[in-house]
């Protein structure tokens, strides 16, 4: 596969740019983080739902206010994630999280029923949806703020080690692919070759578990372990990504970033990588 400098250039310049929000969603403040990633959310949600609409047809007649709805009951795990770290005066993000859930919760079998000989194929997509968008969110979010910024460094520089980690794998993996690649990954994802999964996976390892090194922010062996885990899981959650729009006839689940696509294009890694990477945290940190 011959390299395509205006691929690569433009695919560089818009990783910047990613890059540069994360970090300053990250660095901050918790407040700028939580915002940003509520802005993924509801935009991965909206390229979901269209996503299935055009895969399973049926579900066009299902009403906006239904989707609407599971997609804030969602948003609301991401709420009580905050773990009491964001308040409003004597207001916490997390409690207003549950109690705003809970009525969703309650409201939600009723508007299912709306749905009527939908209700079934509705749900069923709709608890999807929760589980590979908002979960891994809410997880994210949880990473953020389960350490106060008195006690440890680790409620950035772990979600920092994630994103940069998924960006370095993304980016030289299409680099060695794109110079030695040979051999194709998977039927879902044509483009991707074993040659670039394991030459990104491998120097994204070692990138991240030099500057570990380097800085003494974290273990380098928690680093390695994390790294891996992430740009392993990140590639699953991009060949996962790749069927679904394959199965929703499309090329890219949106347009919002050049060279990219749309938020589940960009952040399809991310949604399977964070989960690993929250279990060994909350495990072995």
């Amino acid at each position: 596969m011959a390299l395509n400098k205006a691929a690569l250039r433009t695919r560089t310049l818009t990783a910047i740019v990613f890059v540069a929000v994360m970090a300053s969603g990250l660095f901050y403040s918790k407040w700028s983080f939580f915002i940003l990633f509520s802005v993924v959310h509801f935009g991965a949600w909206r390229e979901y739902v269209a996503l299935i609409k055009k895969w399973q047809p049926a579900l066009i007649e299902t009403k906006n206010s239904w989707w609407a709805t599971v997609a804030l009951l969602g948003w609301c795990g991401m709420l009580y994630a905050t773990n009491h770290q964001l308040v409003v005066k004597f207001f916490s993000l997390k409690e207003g999280g549950f109690w705003l859930g809970l009525m969703l919760f309650i409201a939600l079998p009723v508007l299912l029923l709306l749905q009527r000989q939908l209700a079934f194929k509705a749900g069923s997509f709709a608890l999807l949806g929760l589980i590979y968008i908002s979960l891994p969110l809410s997880l994210l979010i949880d990473l953020r703020t389960r350490w106060t910024d008195e006690d440890s460094p680790l409620n950035f520089t772990v979600p920092l080690l994630l994103i940069f980690t998924l960006w370095v794998n993304d980016t030289m993996a299409y680099i060695v692919g794109s110079l030695i690649g040979k051999t194709p990954l998977s039927p879902v994802s044509p483009k991707k070759t074993w040659e670039g999964t394991v030459g990104g996976a491998l120097l994204a390892v070692m990138v991240i578990t030099a500057l570990a090194h380097f800085t003494e922010r974290l273990s380098p062996i928690h680093a390695a372990a994390m790294s891996f885990l992430a740009a392993s899981f990140g590639t699953i959650g991009d060949l996962a990504e790749s069927r679904l729009k394959r199965l929703a006839g499309v090329k890219d689940s949106g347009t919002i970033m050049p060279g990219h696509g749309g938020f589940l294009d960009r952040f399809d890694s991310l949604l399977f990588a964070v989960v690993v990477v929250w279990v060994w945290a909350a495990v072995g940190l």
